[in-house]
């Protein structure tokens, strides 16, 4: 039964890489601990060959012109360890998530759909690729031998069967102690090793020419168990794992972002990443959200008192209120420029009696008093350090460029209002969607361009102005609201035809808003 195995070499120095692909072509350190006690954690191969070793201090690398430093991130790992195993799940549904850089693949079966074994390892190291990692792949009959071949030879590796032992021997002990024999096995492995490197043992081949008998009189069991997997002959069972279809990508940044345009830069870059994992799952995105951390030492300029407002500014405070419909303060047509924290002014202590007035919980009132939840928001502005947006996509879609092009159109209308630390872009998956155009039906415009246009539209007239209409259930006549657009699918137009066609007719009614005045003629009394 053959399987697959993905490694990454220098996991942590990769998650960099994959966020920041221009410094692929740099030799990079990624830096651990609190300052002053920053230490090298992992670094790329280029900073290997110009002499950078793990556990050296920051002070030590420094003098280093053309190493370029970088902390750890947590989350970029998060993000990189959920594309390699996207990449895995698109190849076998029987994945085990062995480590943080490493995943195993049950390939039985597959050389029917995918081809033979080499070339299903190129294409695994393809995908991997694709995704911004550069991976070593190997692929053996049992799961152990793949995952050294994988961690000892670079790039792509195929072991036939009964041959493990052969092709295993070059390589160095270091294959066989990591997560092997403690949950913590540095001490272990270097108690190990040395024993083995006193005894002269340094590759796998002086292992298993070890006798097995004396071996497990020196080192109990644990001895024989690594003679088996040096020879290949271990036989396991993988233990498959099932990730939740998330798919989130995050940047920590060296420095906080005042201009979009930056921004724009970073968003298009972690949407060709999203894109190229739900392509990899056979999915696409329905839903887009998008959460900035933001400085929490900058808030937004708060509003003009509606008692101190000109009518002109009145008016414009009115049309404003209208984007606070779900009381999200973040809608708000902010200015672009942030201001430094400043006790809670007059003016917005001025309006908390006027919330009294409000005749309806969660909206505006008439009056221009204010929402309890946008309140407290507005009370919790300068505690609060997250700016979210979420983009609700008519239909399943799977383009970054219009994906970037619609979040640029929102960060526009709506501002983060202060200097940017952290992004997180996350997708909502959905089917693909799959359409068979009619041979009699009108031409419609695509679902892409039809949203980006709506969304140009919106950021000159209001988002409160555009979409379609919904009537309400309510006494009022012609009480309605609006809603975002969505397209008609083609079933969903034949069952409304189909119904309407079974339906009595009724009698339409046109209203004119406001009334208009109408001159009425009688004659015999009709």
């Amino acid at each position: 039964m053959p399987f697959a195995c993905i490694f990454v070499p220098d996991f942590p120095a990769e998650a960099i890489l994959r966020a920041e692909p221009e410094l692929r072509s740099q030799a990079i350190a990624v830096l651990e601990g609190k300052p002053p006690l920053q230490k090298v954690f992992a670094i790329n191969e280029k900073a290997r060959r110009i002499g950078i070793e793990p556990c050296m201090t920051k002070i030590q690398v420094e003098p280093w012109t053309d190493l370029t430093l970088r902390p750890r991130s947590l989350l970029q790992e998060t993000a990189a360890h959920a594309a390699l195993l996207d990449c895995a799940q698109s190849f076998s549904p029987r994945v085990e998530d062995t480590a943080a850089d490493t995943v195993i693949l049950d390939l039985s079966g597959l050389e029917s759909l995918f081809g033979s074994l080499p070339q299903i390892a190129r294409d695994i190291a393809r995908r991997t690729s694709d995704l911004g990692l550069e991976a070593n792949v190997a692929t053996a009959f049992n799961p152990d031998t793949a995952r050294f071949a994988a961690r000892g030879f670079p790039g792509v590796t195929v072991i036939p069967e009964g041959k493990e032992a052969e092709r295993l021997g070059n390589l160095p002990l270091d294959v066989l102690f990591p997560e092997l024999i403690a949950p913590n096995p540095s001490e272990a492995d270097a108690r190990m090793l040395e024993t083995f490197d006193l005894w002269g043992v340094r590759n796998l081949r002086a292992l298993c020419a070890l006798p097995e008998v004396a071996l497990s009189e020196r080192m109990g069991q644990t001895g024989p168990y690594l003679q088996q997997l040096a020879r290949g002959a271990v036989a396991r069972t993988l233990v498959p794992v099932e990730p939740p279809l998330i798919f989130e990508e995050a940047m920590e940044l060296e420095h906080p972002l005042v201009l979009l345009e930056p921004l724009a830069f970073l968003l298009a870059h972690m949407l060709d990443q999203l894109s190229v994992r739900l392509g990899a799952r056979a999915l696409a995105a329905q839903k887009l959200r998008l959460q900035l951390t933001l400085d929490n030492g900058f808030h937004f300029v708060e509003d003009v008192p509606a008692e101190e407002s000109s009518p002109s500014q009145k008016s414009q405070s009115t049309t404003r209120s209208s984007q606070f419909t779900n009381c999200h303060p973040e809608r708000s047509e902010r200015p672009a420029f942030p201001t430094r924290s400043a006790p809670l002014p007059t003016n917005l202590q001025s309006e908390i009696p006027n919330q009294k007035s409000a005749s309806e919980p969660g909206l505006y009132a008439p009056e221009g008093g204010l929402c309890d939840e946008y309140l407290q928001s507005k009370l919790e502005t300068r505690n609060s350090k997250l700016f979210t947006r979420t983009l609700e996509l008519p239909v399943p879609m799977l383009d970054a460029r219009v994906f970037l092009k619609l979040l640029q159109l929102d960060l526009k209308a709506h501002p983060p209002g202060a200097p940017i630390l952290k992004v997180h872009l996350s997708a909502i998956p959905a089917q693909p969607r799959s359409t068979q155009g009619g041979l009699f039906q009108p031409p419609t415009p695509e679902p892409e361009k039809l949203e980006l246009t709506l969304a140009r539209i919106a950021g000159m007239v209001g988002e409160e102005k555009v979409g379609s209409l919904q009537l309400l259930d309510s006494h009022r006549p012609g009480a309605f609201r609006m809603r975002h657009f969505v397209p008609t699918q083609p079933k969903e137009q034949k069952e409304k035809s189909a119904n309407v066609a079974s339906q009595a007719p009724i009698t339409a009614l046109r209203m004119f808003r406001p009334p208009l005045r109408v001159m009425v003629t009688l004659r015999d009394g009709k």
